[in-house]
């Protein structure tokens, strides 16, 4: 959990070990300061509401004038057309035509005058709006940073470290809080790139942890890594472990076992170092009551990796293999069997 904004750490109402639900109330950092900023942002912003409520008015007043104008040029149209018709007749004057004429084009331009002034005044109108807009973008801001003094939790889970305590002055990004969401764990498990066709997205996995020896856990295989690391050629494969009942924690010790495939024979390389010659050779344990004898076996060998490699022909699965010797072997030679001897299939 981070800072998203600056300011004192007033509370901090969990520690670690604590339970947290999303969206829970953690802490507070002191919002005093942006407070005042959003009460002067809301007034300048009623400042700004009141000036558009003015241009508008303004707008709507010119624009009365533009009617009470347009009907003064319509009677000064008619009255042109009456006394130009009587001067025709010679009822009235030339003069009084003329000054009718004149008359009806200063009512035109008062007509054109004032509708301009409305442009104007709707022009203002629409900068004050747009002064509004801005206004409120800036109160969202204040109020968004504001909104990023209060601490909540963005998952669900136990609290693993407490960093700040009240008091502290935190800054922009600095943690507060570290949050662990428990109800799945992630295994991470390098495998060697010959056991890497024996794993398949999605399949099932026994899991056993060092912390619960009589248990064996079911994970599933979440991602396979693309690049195996360029020094130990171990590829990482993660495994997604349900943890329901709450007992497995971070930074325990997993062992994954991913079951072979039925004709893949992988043997720890020593056990080729027993033969003589550049031909690789390996010994097969035979054992009849209590007579155990070796016999020498060619192969062939295929990738190596992690002191493993893969027999391709020469040895069958489920057949057993001398990987130590304290001495020389040769073909057909009765052996006695240690008591360190292990043998493994």
């Amino acid at each position: 959990l981070r800072s998203q904004t600056e300011g004192q750490l007033v509370s901090l109402a969990v520690d670690v070990g604590d339970r947290v639900d999303q969206g829970q109330s953690l802490g507070q950092i002191d919002d005093r300061l942006l407070t005042t900023q959003v009460q002067q942002a809301e007034a300048e912003l009623a400042s700004r509401r009141s000036a558009v409520a003015e241009a508008q008015a303004e707008v709507s007043d010119v624009q009365a004038q533009v009617a009470q104008l347009q009907v003064q040029l319509q009677q000064a149209i008619a009255d042109a057309d009456r006394l130009q018709n009587l001067a025709d007749e010679g009822a009235v004057t030339t003069q009084q035509a003329e000054q009718a004429q004149t008359a009806r084009l200063a009512a035109e331009q008062a007509v054109r005058s004032t509708e301009e002034r409305v442009r104007t005044r709707q022009q203002a109108v629409a900068a004050a709006q747009a002064q509004v807009t801005a206004q409120q973008a800036t109160l969202a801001e204040i109020q968004q940073r504001r909104a990023f003094s209060a601490l909540n939790a963005p998952i669900g889970g136990a609290v693993l470290e407490r960093l700040r305590q009240p008091g502290d002055l935190v800054r922009l990004g600095e943690e507060i809080l570290t949050l662990g969401d428990f109800r799945t764990i992630k295994v991470v498990v390098p495998v060697s790139e010959l056991e890497l066709a024996l794993v398949q997205v999605g399949q099932s996995v026994p899991v056993r942890l060092d912390a619960f020896p009589d248990r064996t856990f079911t994970g599933r295989v979440e991602r396979i890594a693309p690049v195996a690391d360029t020094v130990a050629r171990l590829v990482p494969v993660e495994i997604l472990l349900p943890n329901n009942e709450g007992l497995i924690t971070a930074g325990l010790l997993a062992r994954a076992s991913f079951q072979s495939s039925p004709n893949q024979v992988i043997v720890p390389e020593r056990a080729l170092e027993l033969g003589s010659g550049e031909e690789p050779v390996m010994f097969v344990l035979q054992q009849v009551g209590e007579t155990a004898t070796v016999h020498r076996r060619s192969v062939e060998v295929g990738d190596r990796a992690q002191g493993e490699v893969e027999i391709l022909s020469g040895i069958e699965p489920g057949e057993t293999i001398i990987v130590r010797s304290s001495g020389p072997l040769t073909d057909g030679q009765t052996v006695r069997l240690s008591l360190l001897s292990e043998t493994n299939e």
